[in-house]
Protein backbone atom coordinates (compact mmCIF):
# COMPACT_ATOMS: atom_id res chain seq x y z
CA UNK A 1 0.00 0.00 0.00
CA UNK A 2 2.85 2.39 0.86
CA UNK A 3 4.54 1.77 -2.50
CA UNK A 4 1.22 2.40 -4.26
CA UNK A 5 0.74 5.71 -2.44
CA UNK A 6 4.19 6.83 -3.57
CA UNK A 7 3.02 6.41 -7.17
CA UNK A 8 -0.39 7.98 -6.63
CA UNK A 9 0.42 11.06 -4.56
CA UNK A 10 3.39 13.45 -4.61
CA UNK A 11 5.32 13.89 -1.38
CA UNK A 12 8.66 13.47 0.32
CA UNK A 13 8.25 9.96 1.67
CA UNK A 14 11.53 9.06 -0.05
CA UNK A 15 13.54 12.30 0.02
CA UNK A 16 16.52 10.77 -1.77
CA UNK A 17 14.30 9.42 -4.57
CA UNK A 18 12.52 12.79 -4.85
CA UNK A 19 15.90 14.45 -5.35
CA UNK A 20 16.76 12.09 -8.18
CA UNK A 21 13.28 12.52 -9.66
CA UNK A 22 13.73 16.29 -9.65
CA UNK A 23 17.06 15.90 -11.46
CA UNK A 24 15.52 13.64 -14.10
CA UNK A 25 12.54 15.95 -14.67
CA UNK A 26 14.64 19.11 -14.99
CA UNK A 27 17.18 17.38 -17.23
CA UNK A 28 14.46 16.16 -19.60
CA UNK A 29 12.63 19.49 -19.53
CA UNK A 30 15.80 21.20 -20.75
CA UNK A 31 16.34 18.61 -23.50
CA UNK A 32 12.75 18.93 -24.75
CA UNK A 33 12.91 22.74 -24.53
CA UNK A 34 16.15 22.74 -26.52
CA UNK A 35 14.60 20.59 -29.27
CA UNK A 36 11.49 22.78 -29.55
CA UNK A 37 13.57 25.96 -29.47
CA UNK A 38 15.13 24.74 -32.73
CA UNK A 39 12.14 23.02 -34.35
CA UNK A 40 9.46 25.63 -33.64
CA UNK A 41 10.94 28.45 -35.77
CA UNK A 42 11.99 25.96 -38.46
CA UNK A 43 8.28 25.42 -39.28
CA UNK A 44 7.94 29.08 -40.33
CA UNK A 45 9.00 28.10 -43.88
CA UNK A 46 6.12 25.61 -44.09
CA UNK A 47 3.67 28.26 -42.89
CA UNK A 48 4.98 30.74 -45.46
CA UNK A 49 4.50 28.22 -48.28
CA UNK A 50 1.05 27.14 -47.02
CA UNK A 51 -0.78 30.24 -45.81
CA UNK A 52 -1.32 33.67 -47.30
CA UNK A 53 -0.02 36.89 -45.81
CA UNK A 54 -0.66 38.20 -43.15
CA UNK A 55 -1.66 34.87 -41.50
CA UNK A 56 1.73 33.23 -41.89
CA UNK A 57 3.35 36.42 -40.55
CA UNK A 58 1.26 36.26 -37.38
CA UNK A 59 2.09 32.58 -36.98
CA UNK A 60 5.78 33.31 -37.54
CA UNK A 61 5.71 35.91 -34.77
CA UNK A 62 4.06 33.38 -32.45
CA UNK A 63 6.65 30.77 -33.32
CA UNK A 64 9.55 33.11 -32.69
CA UNK A 65 8.03 34.09 -29.32
CA UNK A 66 7.55 30.42 -28.37
CA UNK A 67 11.11 29.57 -29.45
CA UNK A 68 12.47 32.37 -27.27
CA UNK A 69 10.48 31.04 -24.29
CA UNK A 70 11.87 27.54 -24.88
CA UNK A 71 15.36 29.02 -25.10
CA UNK A 72 14.85 30.79 -21.77
CA UNK A 73 14.08 27.44 -20.12
CA UNK A 74 17.29 26.01 -21.59
CA UNK A 75 19.41 28.98 -20.51
CA UNK A 76 17.99 29.75 -17.06
CA UNK A 77 16.56 26.39 -16.14
CA UNK A 78 19.16 24.32 -14.30
CA UNK A 79 19.15 20.75 -13.06
CA UNK A 80 18.03 20.79 -9.46
CA UNK A 81 17.23 18.43 -6.61
CA UNK A 82 14.31 20.58 -5.53
CA UNK A 83 11.14 18.76 -6.62
CA UNK A 84 9.03 21.92 -6.38
CA UNK A 85 11.36 23.76 -8.74
CA UNK A 86 11.29 20.76 -11.07
CA UNK A 87 7.49 20.88 -11.13
CA UNK A 88 7.57 24.58 -11.95
CA UNK A 89 9.95 23.95 -14.85
CA UNK A 90 7.69 21.21 -16.19
CA UNK A 91 4.67 23.49 -15.85
CA UNK A 92 6.50 26.26 -17.75
CA UNK A 93 7.37 23.80 -20.51
CA UNK A 94 3.70 22.77 -20.86
CA UNK A 95 2.40 26.35 -20.72
CA UNK A 96 4.35 27.47 -23.80
CA UNK A 97 2.63 25.16 -26.36
CA UNK A 98 -0.70 25.59 -24.54
CA UNK A 99 -0.46 29.37 -24.90
CA UNK A 100 0.54 28.91 -28.54
CA UNK A 101 -2.57 26.74 -29.04
CA UNK A 102 -4.87 29.23 -27.32
CA UNK A 103 -3.65 32.14 -29.48
CA UNK A 104 -3.09 30.42 -32.83
CA UNK A 105 -6.45 28.67 -33.21
CA UNK A 106 -8.71 31.74 -32.81
CA UNK A 107 -6.29 33.61 -35.08
CA UNK A 108 -6.57 30.99 -37.83
CA UNK A 109 -10.36 30.92 -37.49
CA UNK A 110 -10.51 34.48 -38.86
CA UNK A 111 -9.14 33.44 -42.24
CA UNK A 112 -10.53 31.28 -45.04
CA UNK A 113 -8.45 28.12 -45.16
CA UNK A 114 -8.84 25.49 -47.92
CA UNK A 115 -6.99 22.63 -49.57
CA UNK A 116 -3.46 21.88 -48.39
CA UNK A 117 -3.63 24.73 -45.88
CA UNK A 118 -6.61 23.05 -44.21
CA UNK A 119 -4.64 19.81 -43.83
CA UNK A 120 -1.66 21.66 -42.35
CA UNK A 121 -4.02 23.43 -39.94
CA UNK A 122 -4.87 20.08 -38.35
CA UNK A 123 -1.41 20.18 -36.81
CA UNK A 124 -2.37 23.34 -34.93
CA UNK A 125 -5.72 21.97 -33.82
CA UNK A 126 -4.23 18.74 -32.49
CA UNK A 127 -1.24 20.34 -30.77
CA UNK A 128 -2.67 19.21 -27.36
CA UNK A 129 -2.08 15.60 -28.48
CA UNK A 130 1.65 16.29 -28.71
CA UNK A 131 1.58 17.86 -25.25
CA UNK A 132 -0.39 14.99 -23.76
CA UNK A 133 1.90 12.35 -25.25
CA UNK A 134 4.90 14.29 -23.98
CA UNK A 135 3.87 13.64 -20.37
CA UNK A 136 5.02 10.04 -20.81
CA UNK A 137 8.65 11.26 -20.87
CA UNK A 138 8.57 12.38 -17.23
CA UNK A 139 8.45 10.31 -14.00
CA UNK A 140 5.25 11.67 -12.44
CA UNK A 141 2.70 10.54 -9.87
CA UNK A 142 -0.92 9.83 -10.72
CA UNK A 143 -2.08 13.08 -9.12
CA UNK A 144 0.47 15.16 -11.01
CA UNK A 145 -0.52 13.48 -14.27
CA UNK A 146 -4.20 14.01 -13.52
CA UNK A 147 -3.70 17.74 -12.98
CA UNK A 148 -1.84 18.15 -16.26
CA UNK A 149 -4.34 16.00 -18.18
CA UNK A 150 -7.35 17.87 -16.83
CA UNK A 151 -5.74 21.23 -17.61
CA UNK A 152 -5.06 20.28 -21.23
CA UNK A 153 -8.51 18.70 -21.66
CA UNK A 154 -10.26 21.73 -20.18
CA UNK A 155 -8.53 24.23 -22.47
CA UNK A 156 -9.02 22.02 -25.53
CA UNK A 157 -12.71 21.47 -24.81
CA UNK A 158 -13.64 25.03 -23.79
CA UNK A 159 -11.75 26.95 -26.47
CA UNK A 160 -14.26 26.15 -29.28
CA UNK A 161 -17.12 27.35 -27.08
CA UNK A 162 -15.67 30.82 -26.62
CA UNK A 163 -14.29 31.32 -30.15
CA UNK A 164 -16.42 31.61 -33.27
CA UNK A 165 -15.63 29.39 -36.27
CA UNK A 166 -12.73 27.73 -34.48
CA UNK A 167 -13.50 24.11 -35.30
CA UNK A 168 -12.19 23.17 -38.73
CA UNK A 169 -13.59 19.63 -38.42
CA UNK A 170 -17.17 18.45 -37.70
CA UNK A 171 -18.23 18.85 -34.08
CA UNK A 172 -18.79 15.08 -33.60
CA UNK A 173 -15.26 14.43 -34.80
CA UNK A 174 -14.00 17.08 -32.40
CA UNK A 175 -15.76 15.34 -29.50
CA UNK A 176 -14.12 12.09 -30.57
CA UNK A 177 -10.78 13.87 -30.59
CA UNK A 178 -11.38 15.04 -27.01
CA UNK A 179 -12.12 11.45 -25.96
CA UNK A 180 -8.95 10.22 -27.71
CA UNK A 181 -6.99 13.01 -26.02
CA UNK A 182 -8.22 11.82 -22.63
CA UNK A 183 -7.15 8.24 -23.40
CA UNK A 184 -3.70 9.39 -24.47
CA UNK A 185 -3.46 11.36 -21.22
CA UNK A 186 -4.28 8.24 -19.18
CA UNK A 187 -1.71 6.15 -21.06
CA UNK A 188 0.92 8.89 -20.73
CA UNK A 189 0.28 9.15 -16.98
CA UNK A 190 0.63 5.39 -16.55
CA UNK A 191 3.87 5.55 -18.50
CA UNK A 192 5.15 8.28 -16.18
CA UNK A 193 4.09 6.27 -13.13
CA UNK A 194 5.92 3.18 -14.40
CA UNK A 195 9.08 5.27 -14.84
CA UNK A 196 8.63 6.59 -11.31
CA UNK A 197 8.22 3.06 -9.90
CA UNK A 198 11.31 1.84 -11.74
CA UNK A 199 13.28 4.85 -10.50
CA UNK A 200 12.18 4.26 -6.89
CA UNK A 201 13.30 0.63 -7.10
CA UNK A 202 16.71 1.57 -8.49
CA UNK A 203 17.21 4.24 -5.83
CA UNK A 204 16.18 1.82 -3.08
CA UNK A 205 18.55 -0.89 -4.30
CA UNK A 206 21.48 1.48 -4.71
CA UNK A 207 20.91 3.44 -1.50
CA UNK A 208 20.30 0.60 1.00
CA UNK A 209 22.83 -1.77 2.49
CA UNK A 210 21.76 -5.33 1.49
CA UNK A 211 22.72 -6.81 4.87
CA UNK A 212 21.09 -4.38 7.30
CA UNK A 213 18.65 -2.53 4.98
CA UNK A 214 19.99 0.73 6.42
CA UNK A 215 21.05 3.52 4.09
CA UNK A 216 24.51 3.15 2.60
CA UNK A 217 27.12 5.71 3.57
CA UNK A 218 27.01 7.38 0.13
CA UNK A 219 23.23 7.73 0.23
CA UNK A 220 23.40 8.68 3.89
CA UNK A 221 25.72 11.58 3.14
CA UNK A 222 23.15 12.91 0.66
CA UNK A 223 20.38 12.52 3.23
CA UNK A 224 22.49 14.25 5.88
CA UNK A 225 23.20 17.19 3.59
CA UNK A 226 19.52 17.47 2.64
CA UNK A 227 18.22 17.43 6.22
CA UNK A 228 20.99 19.70 7.49
CA UNK A 229 20.22 22.41 4.92
CA UNK A 230 16.50 22.08 5.62
CA UNK A 231 17.20 22.54 9.32
CA UNK A 232 19.35 25.61 8.54
CA UNK A 233 16.61 27.18 6.41
CA UNK A 234 13.94 26.57 9.05
CA UNK A 235 16.23 27.20 12.04
CA UNK A 236 15.14 23.79 13.32
CA UNK A 237 17.03 21.36 15.56
CA UNK A 238 18.71 18.31 14.06
CA UNK A 239 20.28 15.56 16.16
CA UNK A 240 22.89 13.08 14.93
CA UNK A 241 23.66 9.89 16.86
CA UNK A 242 26.82 7.89 16.16
CA UNK A 243 26.27 4.27 17.26
CA UNK A 244 29.13 1.77 17.49
CA UNK A 245 28.51 -1.83 18.58
CA UNK A 246 30.67 -2.80 21.55
CA UNK A 247 33.28 -5.58 21.16
CA UNK A 248 31.96 -6.48 17.72
CA UNK A 249 35.33 -7.77 16.51
CA UNK A 250 35.21 -10.49 19.17
CA UNK A 251 32.03 -11.89 17.58
CA UNK A 252 33.73 -12.29 14.21
CA UNK A 253 36.92 -13.69 15.76
CA UNK A 254 35.26 -16.22 18.07
CA UNK A 255 32.08 -17.21 16.20
CA UNK A 256 32.70 -16.35 12.56
CA UNK A 257 31.46 -13.70 10.16
CA UNK A 258 28.04 -15.30 9.76
CA UNK A 259 27.30 -14.67 13.44
CA UNK A 260 28.70 -11.17 13.00
CA UNK A 261 26.27 -10.57 10.14
CA UNK A 262 23.39 -11.84 12.29
CA UNK A 263 24.38 -9.40 15.04
CA UNK A 264 24.49 -6.50 12.57
CA UNK A 265 21.06 -7.36 11.18
CA UNK A 266 19.59 -7.59 14.67
CA UNK A 267 21.21 -4.30 15.72
CA UNK A 268 19.89 -2.43 12.66
CA UNK A 269 16.39 -3.85 13.14
CA UNK A 270 16.31 -2.95 16.84
CA UNK A 271 17.52 0.58 16.12
CA UNK A 272 14.74 1.04 13.55
CA UNK A 273 12.08 -0.37 15.88
CA UNK A 274 13.11 1.88 18.75
CA UNK A 275 13.39 5.13 16.83
CA UNK A 276 10.63 7.17 15.21
CA UNK A 277 9.47 6.58 11.66
CA UNK A 278 10.97 9.92 10.58
CA UNK A 279 14.45 8.99 11.87
CA UNK A 280 16.92 7.60 9.34
CA UNK A 281 19.49 4.85 9.98
CA UNK A 282 22.75 4.79 7.98
CA UNK A 283 25.33 2.04 8.02
CA UNK A 284 28.43 4.20 8.31
CA UNK A 285 31.08 1.52 8.55
CA UNK A 286 31.49 -2.14 9.54
CA UNK A 287 29.71 -2.02 12.91
CA UNK A 288 28.98 1.72 12.95
CA UNK A 289 25.61 3.34 12.39
CA UNK A 290 24.65 7.00 12.11
CA UNK A 291 21.11 8.03 13.00
CA UNK A 292 19.57 11.23 11.62
CA UNK A 293 16.87 12.65 13.90
CA UNK A 294 15.16 15.64 12.22
CA UNK A 295 13.44 18.33 14.34
CA UNK A 296 14.91 16.78 17.49
CA UNK A 297 16.69 18.45 20.40
CA UNK A 298 18.97 16.73 22.93
CA UNK A 299 16.18 16.06 25.41
CA UNK A 300 13.97 14.31 22.87
CA UNK A 301 16.85 12.54 21.14
CA UNK A 302 18.11 10.83 24.30
CA UNK A 303 14.71 9.29 25.13
CA UNK A 304 14.66 6.68 22.33
CA UNK A 305 18.41 6.15 22.60
CA UNK A 306 18.13 5.37 26.32
CA UNK A 307 15.24 3.06 25.51
CA UNK A 308 17.51 1.35 22.99
CA UNK A 309 20.13 0.89 25.72
CA UNK A 310 17.54 -0.61 28.05
CA UNK A 311 16.36 -3.13 25.48
CA UNK A 312 19.77 -3.76 23.97
CA UNK A 313 20.56 -4.07 20.29
CA UNK A 314 20.04 -7.82 20.32
CA UNK A 315 21.94 -10.83 21.63
CA UNK A 316 25.51 -11.91 21.12
CA UNK A 317 26.18 -15.56 20.17
CA UNK A 318 26.84 -16.31 23.87
CA UNK A 319 23.32 -14.91 24.66
CA UNK A 320 24.68 -11.84 26.44
CA UNK A 321 23.28 -8.39 25.59
CA UNK A 322 24.54 -6.68 22.45
CA UNK A 323 25.36 -3.12 23.51
CA UNK A 324 26.63 0.02 21.81
CA UNK A 325 28.53 3.18 22.60
CA UNK A 326 26.65 6.26 21.38
CA UNK A 327 27.78 9.80 20.70
CA UNK A 328 25.11 12.46 20.24
CA UNK A 329 25.37 15.93 18.66
CA UNK A 330 22.74 18.55 17.85
CA UNK A 331 22.99 21.35 15.28
CA UNK A 332 21.77 24.32 17.33
CA UNK A 333 23.21 23.57 20.76
CA UNK A 334 26.56 22.52 19.30
CA UNK A 335 26.55 25.59 17.02
CA UNK A 336 27.39 23.52 13.97
CA UNK A 337 27.32 25.13 10.53
CA UNK A 338 28.33 22.04 8.56
CA UNK A 339 26.84 18.54 8.61
CA UNK A 340 30.30 16.95 8.41
CA UNK A 341 31.32 18.77 11.57
CA UNK A 342 28.16 17.53 13.29
CA UNK A 343 28.92 13.91 12.39
CA UNK A 344 32.56 14.30 13.46
CA UNK A 345 31.38 15.69 16.80
CA UNK A 346 29.06 12.73 17.37
CA UNK A 347 31.90 10.40 16.37
CA UNK A 348 34.26 11.98 18.91
CA UNK A 349 31.68 11.59 21.67
CA UNK A 350 31.18 7.96 20.70
CA UNK A 351 34.91 7.36 21.31
CA UNK A 352 34.58 9.08 24.68
CA UNK A 353 31.77 6.63 25.48
CA UNK A 354 34.13 3.78 24.57
CA UNK A 355 36.85 5.17 26.82
CA UNK A 356 34.45 5.59 29.74
CA UNK A 357 33.34 1.96 29.71
CA UNK A 358 31.03 1.50 26.69
CA UNK A 359 27.23 0.96 26.69
CA UNK A 360 26.46 4.64 27.31
CA UNK A 361 25.43 7.90 25.61
CA UNK A 362 27.71 10.94 25.54
CA UNK A 363 26.33 14.37 24.63
CA UNK A 364 27.61 17.93 24.90
CA UNK A 365 27.30 17.84 28.69
CA UNK A 366 28.85 14.43 29.21
CA UNK A 367 27.07 11.14 29.80
CA UNK A 368 23.29 11.01 29.89
CA UNK A 369 22.21 9.03 32.95
CA UNK A 370 20.36 5.81 32.09
CA UNK A 371 16.89 4.99 33.35
CA UNK A 372 15.36 1.90 34.89
CA UNK A 373 17.48 -1.06 35.95
CA UNK A 374 20.74 0.49 34.69
CA UNK A 375 20.44 3.68 36.77
CA UNK A 376 22.14 2.13 39.82
CA UNK A 377 25.11 0.88 37.87
CA UNK A 378 25.57 4.29 36.29
CA UNK A 379 26.65 5.89 39.57
CA UNK A 380 29.28 3.23 40.30
CA UNK A 381 32.78 4.17 39.10
CA UNK A 382 34.11 2.28 36.09
CA UNK A 383 37.74 1.16 35.89
CA UNK A 384 39.78 3.06 33.32
CA UNK A 385 40.08 1.03 30.11
CA UNK A 386 43.37 0.03 28.61
CA UNK A 387 44.22 1.11 25.08
CA UNK A 388 43.21 -2.27 23.65
CA UNK A 389 39.90 -2.24 25.52
CA UNK A 390 38.96 1.15 24.13
CA UNK A 391 38.91 -0.16 20.54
Amino acid sequence: MTNLLKLLLPGDRIPLAEQHRAQIITSRVRVVAWMFALLTPAWILVDALTYEWPLWGYLAALRIGAALCFAMIVIWGVETRDIWRARRMLLALMLIPMTFFIISNPLMARFEIHGVAEAVSMGYIFLPFVMMAGLSVFPITALEGLLFVLSILTVTAILPLVTEHLILVPFNSYLGAIWLLALIGVVATFSGMSQLHFMYQLVKQSSHDPLTQAYTRRAGMEMLELHFHQALRNNAPLAIAFVDIDHFKLINDRYGHEEGDNALRAAAENIRRTLRGSDLVIRWGGEEFVVIMPHTEYANATIPLQRLQERGLGERPDESRLTASIGLAERIQDESSDFRHLVALADQRMYIAKQQGRDRIITEGGERPPTGSRAEAFHQPSPLPTTSQAL
